[in-house]
């Protein structure tokens, strides 16, 4: 089998290696496709890898030899996959291989608003501490989250993870997803009552039309002004310019982002330079361990779509 893999540099920049997809067939591997180039790489290939490269019903139709489409990620909207199931190519993706990290990734950056371990490093490493008349001081307010209520929207294996980190720091956890819960399991609130009681507001849901720009002028007015919100799901859940006010005006005590709705964003986007906001470069699903689970996962996608019992079939 010929397998392209169209942009592996983000899934492995060096630090992994890709012997189990070379098992399965003739690999080549291109670190990043631009798109002008998409069709000459994929030309003849009946496996294609990509991430984030988008693969269109116009460029599917293209390629007559192609079998297969395999995602480096959970989210498969770079893919047509309507067009996909059409013309018979099996699309899958990589389900849960880092809902620890991500859920991690999301307490780093709450920690970060709550106690300012970055600000106060550099303030001693500035010298503060050196010339400073006190054996302690604060360059901003400091949160403790034992008693705090933290808002999960989003309550699938990543939530959940997030929901027992929250347990462990003695936070009340609440969701507006209603279902069948276990006792150690959320309360569930309605969602405008998720946003006035909650002090963090922790986002886990996938983007959808009914998800888009949940976070708004209208919700991001029920919150409390002490509050805080996390945003490690999809940057197009936020309206960044209603977020970034409600900062800048007090309204909102702070946010910790590691997606936003163009990555790389536009220097212009106003989160970039909002009050008390912390973004990093979508990173929470990178851990090393989460990685070598994904390349592991991806082989064994395709190792079962060539024995004919295809597993994380999304275009069916």
């Amino acid at each position: 089998m010929n397998i392209v893999v169209l942009d592996g540099f983000a899934l492995n920049p060096g630090d992994l290696n890709w012997e189990a997809l070379r098992a399965l067939g003739r690999l080549t591997v291109y670190d990043r496709t631009p798109p002008g180039l998409v069709l000459e790489r994929a030309r003849g290939a009946e496996a294609l890898l990509t991430n984030k490269t988008p693969l269109t019903a116009e460029m599917m139709a293209e390629l007559p030899e192609l079998r297969y489409i395999g995602v480096l990620a959970t989210g498969y909207n770079v893919v047509d996959v309507a067009f996909a199931a059409k013309r018979g190519i099996v699309v899958t993706n990589v389900p849960d291989y880092s809902s620890r990290a991500v859920a991690q990734h999301a307490f780093a950056l709450l920690l970060e608003l709550c106690s300012r371990v970055g600000l106060h490093s550099r303030a001693v490493e500035a010298g503060e501490w050196c010339t400073s008349d006190d054996f302690s001081f604060t360059k901003a307010p400091l949160v403790e989250l034992a008693g705090k209520t933290i808002g999960i929207i989003g309550f699938g294996s990543i939530g959940r993870q997030a929901a027992r980190i929250a347990a462990a720091f003695g936070m009340r956890v609440v969701t507006p997803e209603r279902g069948k819960r276990h006792p150690e399991e959320p309360e569930y609130l309605p969602l405008s009552d998720v946003f006035r009681q909650s002090d963090v507001v922790s986002l886990h849901c996938p983007l959808t039309p009914e998800t888009e720009c949940l976070i708004s002028e209208r919700s991001l007015a029920l919150m409390k002004p002490s509050a805080f919100l996390i945003n490690t799901a999809r940057g197009g859940l936020v309206a960044e310019r209603d977020l970034a006010r409600a900062l800048n005006e007090g309204r909102l005590a702070g946010a910790g982002l590691d997606v936003l709705s163009v990555e790389p964003p536009s220097p212009a986007n106003p989160l970039l330079t909002a009050r008390n906001c912390i973004i990093t470069p979508h990173i929470a699903w990178a851990a090393r361990e989460a990685r070598t689970r994904l390349m592991q996962i991806a082989a064994d996608n395709l190792r079962r779509f060539l024995e004919g019992r295809p597993q994380n079939v999304v275009s069916a």
